[in-house]
């Protein structure tokens, strides 16, 4: 299936990939990191899956989550009637489950269950017995348990059942995982899980306090980002799924379940506009404990507890999507040095403040730490944003996120009464725009570019005027969206740079999609430029790029029309929300973020 067949469940520990077919193709247990039982989205059902659907041809699919929640349901109209399937995962209170439950809507339709488990990446087919009715699968350190009322049998290493569902008439399908060294857990009641789960979400969703045109589509993206973020320690990964391609049958395939300090500051600022504050502390609280130690050390990305060892490795039984290769676990990024994320953790502390969240002895202390290892490591080179696997630069957007640190240090003393030397950090503040505007704008393009002394666009750029460095009407800016509309546009999307050996900046083969929080930046520039109906026109195309349940990938491929890269992205649900916010209230992005 494509990408953007694929629905999301969720239990803010771990989440599935649910295909409109009715298969679950991608689940890791216990947490987003573990190792996948559910893997055949990177191969094939050998795998391992989950499918539940009718047996008869499909006439018809339709899908929707319940309003309010991440409770999926998919209706498949047959010949013989129309059958409803709820997924969902209740949220979390001892081992992670998944439940099934198939409802006749009309007619009598026979259905057809395949559960085909194979643990750590689709490597190991677990020891499957049936006990009391209870079906088990044993590998190493885990075990799986279905309870379901109807008869199961074996099948080329899979298990499969075939039933009939008449009007009116539920069946449940309930999958629990749990330490195989324990004794088997207690069985769950699927209909009162069903009731508890629609209800916790409702209540979280209550608490949305956007209420602007666009009030569905930025729930849904809040609720996405809900389901994405680790709940026992409060860190938030950036996607759900490793490898999905950036270009399909590429070698850019990159796991993504990891707290990214950008990712999560993002994400943490579109929950605060939002009205999540507790998220908000949750995630400081995540960062102090992450981030604990040198600041020199700083990693750019943590495992969803905090971990800081993320090998990457390859995992070549699996063929990769639609053969996209090599399949990767962990990532080498974790060792690269990034300074914009200095910046924004800086800012979103700020705003973290705004909106009225105490600061600690222990938040200002770590913020004053990063300050005293950025007066003089901004002026090395770094890997930039895009974690580019060539040589280190002197990128613009790092040391215009440098300017960021400094700044938003210098409002913390000014606005909030918090100790510091804060003539050294307006000094610092002063230089480091100093040199931006010398060494990273180009006067013959009229444009910033990628890094000092090159003449490449990037679209990162589009941040100057966001994070407030400068003003949207200078025409320094004028010109950088000017350059970017006319050398990395695709198809009325943006392109985060152009990949390739004109620029080897990248270290990698070219080809990749539009990147679409990159197009959202632009959105907002129109807005703050004055050219309103050419940001709302660009933000409704960003829109009609939501699968049928709402959802985002990374990138967006014009030519083949196609989602790509990891799904759903948390980096574009949060695009989403800010431009709906700044669109909806005529606040624009850089007022809203560098005041006081």
């Amino acid at each position: 299936m494509r990408i953007e067949d694929y629905a999301l469940i969720g239990d803010t520990h771990t989440a599935a990939l649910v295909g409109r077919n009715g298969s679950i193709d991608w689940l890791c247990l216990p947490r987003f990191d573990a190792g996948a039982c559910f893997a055949s989205i990177l191969g094939d059902r050998q795998h391992g899956c989950w499918l539940v659907g009718p047996e008869a041809e499909v006439k018809r699919t339709v899908r929707r989550y319940r309003p309010s929640t991440l409770i999926l349901e998919t209706e498949f109209e047959t010949d013989e009637g129309t059958v409803r399937v709820l997924d969902f995962m209740p949220i979390r209170k001892g081992d992670p489950v998944v439940i099934r439950i198939v409802e006749g809507i009309s007619g009598r339709v026979r259905m057809r269950m395949n559960l085909v488990i194979r643990l750590d990446y689709g490597s190991v087919v677990p020891w499957v017995r049936t006990r009391h009715g209870v079906l088990s699968a044993v590998g190493g350190p885990d075990a799986l348990y279905l309870h379901t009322p109807i008869p199961t049998r074996g099948e080329q290493l899979s298990t499969v059942a075939d039933f009939d569902v008449s009007k009116g008439q539920r069946v449940p399908f309930v999958l629990i995982w749990h330490p195989s060294h324990e004794p088997p857990p207690e069985p769950l009641d699927p209909e009162g899980s069903l009731l508890e789960t629609e209800a916790w979400w409702h209540d979280w969703s209550s608490q949305c306090t956007y209420d602007g045109e666009w009030r569905e589509q930025v729930l849904r993206s809040l609720i996405t980002l809900k389901a994405l973020t680790y709940a026992p320690t409060g860190g938030i990964v950036a996607a759900p799924t490793t490898s999905l391609p950036e270009s399909l049958g590429g070698v850019r395939n990159w796991d993504y379940r990891f707290c990214w300090l950008r990712d999560a500051t993002f994400t943490l600022y579109s929950l605060m506009i939002a009205g999540y504050k507790e998220e908000a502390r949750s995630w400081r609280d995540w960062l102090l404990r992450a981030v604990a130690g040198d600041p020199e050390k700083l990693q750019i990305m943590y495992g969803p507890g905090g971990e800081r060892r993320l090998t990457e490795i390859q995992l070549p039984w699996l063929p990769g999507y639609e053969g996209s290769s090599p399949v990767r676990i962990g990532n080498a990024a974790v060792n690269q040095l990034q300074f914009d994320v200095y910046g924004e953790l800086m800012d979103t502390l700020h705003q973290a403040r705004r909106i009225g969240i105490e600061t600690d002895e222990s938040s200002w202390a770590l913020e004053r730490r990063l300050l005293d290892f950025l007066e003089t490591g901004w002026t090395e080179p770094d890997d930039g944003i895009w974690e580019v696997r060539g040589s280190r630069q002197h990128f613009t957007h790092s040391k215009v996120m440098a300017w960021v640190a400094a700044d938003r240090a210098v409002k913390g003393v000014e606005c909030y009464g918090l100790s510091g030397d804060v003539d050294r950090w307006k000094r610092l503040r002063e230089e480091i725009h100093r040199e931006v505007c010398e060494k990273g704008y180009d006067p013959v393009q009229r444009t910033f570019t990628q890094y000092y002394g090159s003449t490449a666009l990037d679209a990162s750029l589009l941040m100057i005027p966001l994070v407030g460095f400068l003003p949207a009407q200078d025409e320094r800016i004028r010109g950088t969206v000017d350059a970017i509309e006319r050398g990395l546009c695709d198809g009325g999307f943006v392109c985060r740079y152009r990949t390739g050996t004109t620029h080897p900046v990248d270290g990698l083969p070219p080809g990749e999609g539009v990147f679409l929080a990159c197009t959202f930046w632009l959105a907002d520039n129109y807005w703050l430029l004055g050219r309103h109906q050419e940001a709302r026109q660009m933000f409704e195309r960003l829109l009609s790029l939501c699968n049928d349940v709402g959802l985002l990938s990374e990138e967006y491929d014009p030519r083949a029309k196609r989602l790509v890269g990891n799904f759903p992205q948390a980096f574009s649900h949060v695009s989403l929300i800010n431009t709906a916010h700044n669109l909806s209230t005529g606040i624009g992005p850089a007022s809203h973020r560098k005041s006081a």
